[in-house]
């Protein structure tokens, strides 16, 4: 429960101003289609993360624990640093409307998650817990929390959200969990 629960809100606060929900801000003005845009981010957000916490499971079978704590730990700061650069749009992401609205959505986030922060931080999360399925159901539920309300309300909500400041907290998460697993005080997150 653990795992999903700090997956969850990791993402869900990491995602405010990232670029897949600039993409979700964008695909809501010009398809006005709510239900196919969501469809397209369940599904895209399901594969890409399942891929990143197979991935991140596989990871650590390699490494011993005492490895794998100092390349976790090093990553979780590494996440702090990197939650805090403001993303930026590409508008190659949303160039694929002959697919339909749901194709379009899926392709364009399925690409745009690809070595994006809520990837690594899911690779990060799944090695962290050892939890694929949990880490998995955490970070989707944490994607939808953040991209749905943009798809819904679109422009309306974008300038209201205090995004640094959301940032700033999601960098103190990535912070402490990295200054706890150096510290070996992981073996409650599962390393």
């Amino acid at each position: 429960m653990e795992a999903f629960l700090i997956s969850t809100g990791i993402v869900a606060l990491a995602e405010i101003g990232d670029k897949t929900q600039l993409l979700a801000f964008i695909l809501a003005a010009k398809f006005r289609k709510p239900l196919p845009i969501t469809l397209g981010i369940l599904v895209a957000t399901i594969a890409n993360h399942a891929i990143a916490g197979a991935l991140g499971v596989g990871i650590a079978a390699f490494f011993t624990p005492e490895t794998l704590r100092w390349i976790l730990g090093i990553s979780f700061l590494g996440m702090a640093a990197w939650v805090l650069v403001p993303d930026k749009f590409d508008d190659d992401d949303a160039r694929l409307a002959r697919l339909g609205i749901f194709g379009t959505t899926f392709i364009a986030f399925f690409l745009a998650e690809m070595g994006d922060k809520t990837q690594i931080a899911t690779v990060a999360l799944a090695a962290q817990y050892q939890a694929v399925v949990a880490v998995v159901v955490g970070t989707t539920l944490g994607m939808m929390i953040a991209n749905v309300p943009a798809v819904l309300l679109g422009n309306r909500i974008a300038d209201k959200l205090p995004v640094k400041l959301v940032h700033g907290v999601v960098a103190v998460i990535f912070l402490a969990l990295g200054i706890a697993t150096l510290l070996g005080l992981g073996e409650g997150f599962g390393v």
